[in-house]
């Protein structure tokens, strides 16, 4: 079986590493650049990399188009171009469904077929440095085949994507882009125009970015992202997005006007909605907003602490990807916040700290 991975990059790599564990398969990776394409088979995450989109579709089983959203119509249209094995399935990891599955609608495909993708699972991490096969376990896979679509290739694609760990679920495009903009696409634009707000305040008063540590820097992380990639995402799905926005302007005047009011009920009546819904959301399960895994430590400012810790979890081959001293301690229990790559190093760094009599916060 041969798979071509378009875009070597987080997703696509970790695609990739998952078909590994599967035998007689023979991963092809396309890249734009001799650099990337080079540095994706020196990792061996696939057996070799080209800079011929032709050369990687040639007689593919599978092929993933795992470019960014801007580019990933006109990469369809190139791949449909060209001579594709019969039965070949293409599909893309798109985070917007309707703009492509329309186009791809649009095209004759064949004896070749495409269905549409998603993993909802991401990194605060990029390119295919970050690539990793346990990116998508316990994460939902999302297909969006057409009705018309023939079954074998949905299952057979289906059967592939087990190799993730993912759970794979089918659902229409539109209502996709309407979920997906709901709990991933608005948060980034609040996180965003929050930021930039504060941002404002801060240029006729510095003690903002001085005291805007702990649980704000955590609540707004997302306004980190990627510029280029979430223009081309919002505006790829701009139509529901000015819906959402209206009603999450509506929110807000709701808040407007019980602050008026001073109706302290109502305020705590949205809180209380607000915890209880939240209580109830999959604590294990990944989504489309990548998961932190923080520990939070109350240590003495005393000589020697910060190497001790660091030692400890060394010494343990515990991963520790970041460490940041909290300068403000208003929203978090802790003055210390150490950085994990999965949730099995930070349980057990969680476990060796409380062993020295830490106290330590999730």
């Amino acid at each position: 079986m041969k798979i071509a991975v378009i875009g070597v990059g987080l997703i696509g790599g970790s695609l990739a590493l998952c078909f590994r564990g599967k035998p007689d398969v023979r991963l092809v990776g396309f890249s734009h650049r001799q650099d990337l394409a080079d540095l994706s088979v020196e990792r061996g995450v696939v057996d070799s990399a080209t800079l011929s989109l032709e050369e990687a579709a040639q007689d593919a089983d599978f092929i993933f188009l795992s470019t960014p959203v801007g580019l990933l119509e006109t990469y369809l249209e190139q791949i449909n171009a060209l001579p594709l094995k019969k039965g070949c399935i293409v599909t893309d990891v798109g985070s917007t469904k309707a703009s492509i599955a329309t186009r791809a609608r649009e095209l004759d495909w064949g004896d070749a077929c495409f269905i549409g993708g998603h993993p909802m699972a991401g990194s605060e991490r990029s390119g295919v440095q970050a690539a990793t096969s346990l990116l998508f376990e316990n994460a939902y896979y999302v297909l969006t085949p057409e009705p018309d679509t023939d079954a074998a290739a949905t299952e057979a694609l289906t059967k592939l994507l087990a190799l993730t760990r993912a759970k794979v679920i089918c659902m229409e495009p539109g209502q996709h882009d309407e979920i997906v903009g709901a709990i991933s696409h608005l948060p980034h634009i609040i996180a965003v125009a929050l930021v930039n707000q504060i941002s404002g305040y801060h240029e006729s008063n510095p003690l903002y970015r001085t005291l805007a540590a702990g649980g704000f820097r955590d609540i707004t992380r997302i306004a980190s992202s990627d510029p280029i990639v979430w223009r081309d995402i919002l505006l790829n799905n701009r139509f529901n997005l000015l819906k959402l926005l209206r009603d999450w302007n509506q929110q807000v005047e709701g808040f407007i006007d019980q602050l008026e009011r001073e109706d302290g009920e109502g305020i705590s009546a949205r809180f209380q909605d607000a915890g209880d819904f939240r209580n109830e959301l999959p604590e294990r399960r990944k989504g489309v907003i990548a998961k932190t895994y923080d520990l939070y430590l109350d240590v003495p400012d005393h000589p020697g602490i910060i190497g001790r810790i660091t030692t400890e979890l060394g010494s343990r081959g515990i991963n520790l990807s970041n460490l940041q001293i909290i300068e403000s301690r208003e929203d978090v229990p802790g003055l210390m916040r150490l950085s994990f790559r999965d949730e099995m190093n930070m349980n057990r760094g969680k476990e060796a700290l409380e062993g020295l009599e830490f106290d330590v916060y999730v």
